[in-house]
């Protein structure tokens, strides 16, 4: 007997987030099938890949990452030239210095650099901000405010900050923002709830439900993805139908196998290779798992991973 395909296709579907402006504008979400099931039905906007650069500057200790950026000696050069590395749709930057963990920078100072690299690049641009839910409250409003008409995404509103974020961001100046929890359905799914209820729509909206390297407790990032993306789409969820983005990066090149010497490590090979390899691996499981789009450093990491998406399409 003859197999008969049947094709899982849901009447629900994933809201569309765009960020950019003009022709460079990306699009993430809109899918109304698992990720990679373009043989059930065509996937409306394929997964997307970020380059992320710190306003410290590109890792100069990563002989690839180094080479690439060579020559680009301001911010704004290595704006640009993430903008040129094959495989990116859109740049991320990561306000590294403004932290109060670390340098402090003055979210007045923080603003500036963040013009300066909304003035240079030539992709959508997603801002990143230090991660201190009390300092990122006011410093990603006063970013929306500083690039009105950018329509760029600023990550992330917490459940400690969310409503500043929101209306600052999103309703004062049309900007986008990641609503970012930690790696539970449950808890991604109330901070959800609780930013609609300011207002903001799913297509203003993405998530960032966590992240962890491949093999550092990664199935439940892998497993609260899957279950959003479940019930987004099966049960027809509109409070967990946005995209999902997930920032790779910083997680992948932390861990041991990333940063131990090959002195050390013999046996483990070269501490380049092992760092995007982490990289990969961690990028390539995210967006099996559900994640609209992933937020890389390596020139090798983001063509690889771009050139997968492309053969799964």
């Amino acid at each position: 007997m003859a197999f008969k395909r049947n094709p899982q296709v849901f009447s629900a579907s994933v809201a569309e987030t765009t960020i950019g402006t003009g022709d460079s504008a990306v699009t993430l979400g809109g899918e109304n099938v698992y990720p990679f099931y373009s043989f059930d039905a065509p996937i409306k906007n394929p997964p997307l890949v970020g380059v992320e650069f710190s306003d410290k500057g590109p890792r100069r200790d990563v002989p690839g990452i180094a080479a690439f950026y060579e020559g680009a000696e301001t911010l704004s050069d290595v704006a640009k030239r993430a903008c040129e590395m094959p495989g990116a749709s859109f740049v991320c930057l990561d306000l590294e210095s403004a932290d109060p963990n670390g340098d402090d920078m003055p979210v007045e100072d923080a603003v500036k650099i963040a013009m300066e690299v909304a003035g240079a690049v030539t992709l959508p641009l997603v801002i990143q901000g230090t991660g201190n839910a009390e300092k990122d409250g006011t410093l990603l409003g006063k970013i929306a405010e500083a690039l009105q008409g950018k329509n760029v995404l600023l990550l992330s509103a917490t459940e400690d900050n969310y409503k500043g974020i929101a209306v600052g961001a999103v309703l004062a100046y049309n900007q986008k923002i990641g609503a970012e929890s930690a790696v539970d359905i449950n808890l991604a799914k109330q901070l959800n709830v609780v930013i609609s209820q300011m207002g903001v729509s799913n297509g203003n909206l993405v998530m960032n439900v966590g992240q962890a390297a491949a093999g550092y407790g990664f199935e439940y990032v892998a497993s609260a993805m899957e279950r959003i993306k479940s019930a987004a789409l099966s049960q027809n969820d509109d409070s967990l139908q946005t995209p999902i983005i997930t920032p790779v990066s910083a997680e992948a090149w932390s861990v041991k196998e990333a940063i131990v010497s090959e002195a050390d490590f013999p046996e483990w090979g070269p501490v380049e290779q092992r760092g995007v390899d982490m990289e990969i691996s961690t990028a390539a499981a995210s967006l099996a798992s559900g994640s609209n789009a992933v937020i890389l450093r390596h020139p090798d990491s983001v063509k690889t991973i771009s050139d997968m998406i492309s053969a799964l399409m």
